[in-house]
């Protein structure tokens, strides 16, 4: 059986840093290979690696103007973008992998208040005096990333060239493109990385696994000994068919 990993790799790589913690571009593309290719001998399956392909952005090189430091910070001197950089070349040393990447829209880029920062200043408990640096974000949108996904789903669908397909990602954007591959007769298993999916997306999906533990919650983590640690979630099978 042929299989495909698609790795929503803005995803993987925030939830890789809190399970693993923060690692070198070297041992980060190390890790996420050797992660991907767990699932080819996953719930006594023997699959055969058809390719990886990995979806992101390049990142952020523009200067952006801080609000409350009332300053504009140069991207393209940040460590994370000289990090980023050398971890997408490094994955482009690695076999059967591809580098799917979008755009971001840096022109949009901007500063806002966090969310629960929002929420403090309406109900009084905090002030505008009291803004701190780390009340801010920076809020950038990603361009063609989810189509890239969605359109190699539908190629590979269409031209038959896997059994199998897996997504690594969190979130429900995929589910057409998950649909038009299971009425292809891809069997379509989703890794959400331990965290929450919306139920009604199991009909649309053949499995969820995730082959690691460590990608669960600490507060959720069995306490055994680390030798008897599983090593895959239980495979969930939808009842129902899209």
């Amino acid at each position: 059986m042929k299989t495909a990993i698609l790795v929503d790799g803005g995803f993987y790589r925030r939830r890789a840093f809190t399970a693993y913690g923060d690692k070198s571009p070297a041992e980060r593309a190390s890790e996420l290979v050797k992660y991907c290719k767990r699932h080819l001998h996953s719930h006594g399956e023997n699959s055969e690696l058809y390719r990886i392909f990995y979806y992101d952005c390049f990142p952020m090189a523009r200067q952006i103007y801080h609000p409350l430091l009332k300053r504009t910070i140069d991207y393209s001197k940040s460590v994370m973008y000289s990090w980023s950089i050398d971890f997408f070349n490094e994955l482009k040393k690695k076999r059967k992998l591809a580098l799917r990447m979008g755009k971001l829209a840096e022109q949009q880029a901007h500063f806002e208040l966090k969310p629960s920062v929002v929420s403090k200043l309406i109900n009084g408990t905090k002030t505008l005096n009291d803004l701190t640096e780390s009340d801010f974000i920076l809020s950038v949108e990603q361009k063609g990333v989810d189509m890239k996904i969605g359109l190699d789903i539908a190629s590979m669908a269409y031209k038959k060239q896997v059994d199998q397909i897996v997504l690594i990602s969190g979130d429900s954007d995929f589910v057409p493109a998950a649909k038009l591959a299971r009425r292809e007769g891809i069997d379509f298993v989703l890794d959400a990385l331990h965290t929450n999916i919306k139920p009604d997306l199991f009909e649309h999906i053949d499995a969820l696994r995730t082959c690691d533990m460590c990608f669960r919650p600490r507060q959720a983590r069995p306490e055994i000994q680390p030798e008897a640690q599983p090593e895959t979630q239980p495979e969930t099978q939808p009842e129902t068919q899209s």
